[in-house]
């Protein structure tokens, strides 16, 4: 409208004064409503091309950007968990350094999920002793059972010896109750066997895998345990910060504040 305005000084303002003074014509008479038109033509015709070619040289020549900064930037002040403020640590307007404690969340829900992963770990280097022990029993379980069947063979093969060689003073039924016996004594020896492999695996694989997990769920309660405090990335002012002890913080809905960086880039 500006634009329009500045032009018709130019254009149909002129015009209107020839056509008033040098021809004559009457405001209301020859230059009505209808006639208005044909009577300025000239003057508006100039009007509209001088009003485009303004406005199109305007926002030809007129500054833009799409890589646009704010004056300063702000990092908000966010927890990485939601809980209720425990300790504030600073106040509103303060400078503050990179690494300083702003405020401490209530961590009593971390606190006890250290613990007890860290009574895991414990428990893990407990069963790893009585697992030991358990090998150790398996081994001797498996020495006697070895020992066991050699004295079962010994004796099989020497009344056995007996028996083939005709003698009297063995019975083909204590032959055969010592051939039975000596397969008793193979299965036993098998069966320590197995139970000595299995306490082996147990010690070797089954045991350092559970420390594992439990070393993995404790460091991941120490790391949820550091979130509950809030420290500055770096160096700045404190702005809108009203936090106080017993508020309620969450990530997504409430933020605590801002924090000004001392240096934009």
């Amino acid at each position: 409208m500006l634009e329009f305005i500045c032009c018709s000084m130019l254009t149909i303002f002129p015009d209107f004064l020839f056509r008033r003074y040098r021809q004559g014509k009457r405001l209301g008479q020859e230059i009505t409503l209808f006639s208005m038109w044909y009577e300025l033509r000239y003057g508006l015709s100039a009007c509209f091309i001088l009003t485009v070619s303004l406005i199109t040289t305007i926002f030809f020549y007129h500054p833009s950007t799409q890589n646009v900064a704010s004056y300063f930037r702000t990092v908000t002040i966010l927890s990485e968990v939601s809980g209720r403020v425990a300790e504030v640590m600073v106040v509103n307007n303060q400078s503050i350094k990179s690494g300083e404690p702003i405020f401490r969340l209530d961590d009593s829900r971390q606190q006890a999920a250290s613990a007890t992963a860290r009574a895991n770990v414990v428990e893990v280097d407990a069963l790893e002793l009585l697992a030991k022990d358990d090998l150790r029993v398996a081994k001797a379980n498996l020495d006697a059972a070895e020992a066991a069947f050699e004295q079962t063979k010994d004796e099989f093969e020497r009344k056995n010896t007996l028996f083939q060689e005709g003698s009297a003073a063995v019975a083909a039924r204590e032959v055969e109750r010592l051939e039975n016996l000596l397969q008793e004594r193979l299965a036993g020896i098998d069966a320590a066997h197995s139970a000595a492999e299995s306490a082996k695996h147990r010690v070797e694989i089954q045991i350092p895998a559970q420390r594992y997990s439990a070393q993995a769920a404790l460091h991941q309660a120490d790391v949820e345990l550091s979130k509950t405090v809030v420290y500055a990335g770096t160096d700045g002012r404190i702005e809108q910060f009203g936090l106080q002890v017993g508020d309620y913080i969450n990530p997504i809905l409430r933020p605590a504040g801002i924090l000004v960086p001392a240096n934009t880039g």
